[in-house]
This record gives structure tokens, sequence and C-alpha cells, in this order.
């Protein structure tokens, strides 16, 4: 059999604007994946954020727990499980949501990623105010 060295040549993200997602590792299932996530949040997150992500992620998998979709399960899973390496690669901070992903998000959606704008600017409002703040 012979190799030919066209077929073997890798993508890259030479002139690309971002570089490449990075390779997933196996898609782990719904259990584990809820663990690392919460374990995740536990070492990478302070305490505030840690309380707002644990929620977050709690109602998403109990909202998501009765789905029959393979596709929706497969995109649900995978969105985490990417979430989860992103946290731990340190990557996130200051990072921006990809323009893409927001077109595709149902009017649902979008209504969700408005309330956690809204409760994430409410905490840092009280954390910056000095009335909010309760004195020792």
């Amino acid at each position: 059999m012979r190799v030919y060295r066209r077929l073997l040549a890798t993508a890259t993200d030479a002139g690309a604007s971002k570089p490449f997602r990075p390779a997933p590792m196996a898609l782990l299932p719904p259990i584990p994946l809820y663990r690392r996530l919460l374990r995740t949040h536990r070492k990478i997150l302070g305490p505030q954020e840690r309380v707002l992500g644990d929620m977050y992620v709690k109602s998403e998998f109990r909202a998501h727990k009765d789905i029959d979709n393979p596709v929706h399960i497969i995109g649900f899973l995978t969105e985490w499980q990417y979430y989860a390496q992103t946290l731990e690669g340190d990557s996130w901070k200051g990072d921006k949501m990809d323009r893409a992903k927001i077109d595709k998000m149902s009017d649902q959606q979008i209504g969700q990623l408005y309330e956690l704008m809204q409760a994430i600017r409410k905490q840092e409002t009280e954390d910056s105010d000095p009335e909010f703040k309760s004195e020792p």
C-alpha cells in the first residue's frame, strides 16, 4: 500500500484569526462530566463565582436530563466538556463569546445568557459598592 503525503496532511491554523479549538477528549458520560465541572469550579473559581457557576451547571443538567434526541445530548455534553477544558486551561479570562455560537442560539438561550450577565453585573456592583457590604 502506498502512502501519499498529501493524504496525511493535517489542518493548521496558519492565517486564521483564531487558532483551532483543541482536540477534544473522548466524550464523558453525563455524571462524570457533571462531577468534573463541579470539581473544576471548586479548584478554579472564587467563592462567589463558584456559587453562581454551580447553580447554573446544576439547573442545566436537571433541565436536560430527560432529553431523548442524541444530537442534542452530544451537543450538550460536548459544549460542557469544552467549557471544563477551557476553565482548566485558564484561557477563559477576558475571552469573548464566538459570534457564530450566539447566532445559533434560540431566543430562550439568549434570555438565559442575558440573565446570567445581569447576575454577574449585580454581583460586581454589590462587591464594589460599600453600602452592600456588611460591616465587621
